[in-house]
C-alpha cells in the first residue's frame, strides 16, 4: 500500500490574492436543519477512537488509528510503512515524519481540526461559512470554506444518517489537492490517556500506541 504523503489535517494555504466570496444560494428548511443537526452531532462527541483511511489526489493511501478529544486534541499514529505521526494538544498540531527526522508545527485554528474539534461546533458561524449541502439517502455530506477567503480551500464532511454520524472528511488545498479520510471501528464516549495528546519525538525503536 502506497503512503499518503499529505496529511489528513493539512493546513489550508492562503492564495497571494483573495477571491470574493460569491453569494450562496439560500438553504432549504431540510439543509438549514441538516446544518444544526451536524453541529449538535459534532458537538456531542467528546472522545473518539477510531481506525482510518487515507486517501489524496495523486494516488497515495494509508491507514492508522486516531484518537480525538474535545476540545482541540487528536493524534493521528499511522500503520508502517508510514512514517507519520500528527498530534494536536490543544493549541498546537504538530507533524512528525520518522523517515527524515523532521517537525513541524502549526496553529490548530489553521487546520480542519480547528472546525472538528472546536468546543462548540459552528459551521456557519464567524469565518467558518456553509458554501454546500448534500442530502441523499442515508447521507449528508456539508462543505465549509472561510468567509474572507474561499478560495484557500474547502472542508467537506460527510455523515452517516440516520442516526447522524461522521464517516468522511475531505480537504481540498487552494491548488486543488484534497485528502480523504475515512473513518471506521468508530468508538465514542472513552477514557483516553491524556499524554496522547502530547508530543514527545518518538524513540524510533519503540512502536507506536494502536
Amino acid at each position: 500500500m502506497a503512503c499518503a504523503a499529505a496529511s489528513p489535517v493539512a493546513a489550508l494555504p492562503r492564495p497571494a490574492f483573495a477571491e470574493r466570496a460569491p453569494a450562496a444560494a439560500p438553504f432549504t428548511q431540510a439543509q438549514r436543519e441538516a446544518i444544526a443537526r451536524a453541529e449538535a452531532a459534532l458537538s456531542a462527541i467528546r472522545t473518539l477512537k477510531a481506525r482510518f483511511l487515507q486517501a489524496d489526489s495523486r494516488g497515495g493511501t494509508a491507514q492508522g488509528t486516531v484518537w480525538m478529544q474535545r476540545p482541540n486534541r487528536a493524534r493521528f499514529v499511522y500503520d508502517p510503512p508510514s512514517t507519520i505521526l500528527v498530534v494536536a494538544d490543544g493549541t498546537i498540531v504538530t507533524f512528525f515524519d520518522r523517515a527524515v527526522n523532521q517537525t513541524s508545527a502549526v496553529p490548530i485554528g489553521s487546520t480542519p481540526l480547528g472546525t472538528l474539534l472546536a468546543d462548540r461546533v459552528r459551521l456557519d458561524e464567524g469565518e467558518a461559512r456553509v458554501s454546500a449541502v448534500a442530502l441523499g439517502e442515508g447521507l449528508v455530506r456539508i462543505t465549509v470554506v472561510r468567509r474572507s477567503n474561499p478560495a484557500e480551500g474547502s472542508l467537506t464532511l460527510t455523515f452517516a444518517d440516520p442516526p447522524l454520524e461522521l464517516r468522511q472528511w475531505t480537504v481540498i488545498d487552494a491548488q486543488g489537492r484534497e485528502v480523504r479520510v475515512t473513518l471506521y471501528e468508530v468508538e465514542t464516549g472513552l477514557r483516553i490517556d491524556q499524554s496522547l495528546f502530547r508530543f514527545v519525538p518518538p524513540d524510533l525503536g519503540t512502536p507506536q500506541p494502536r
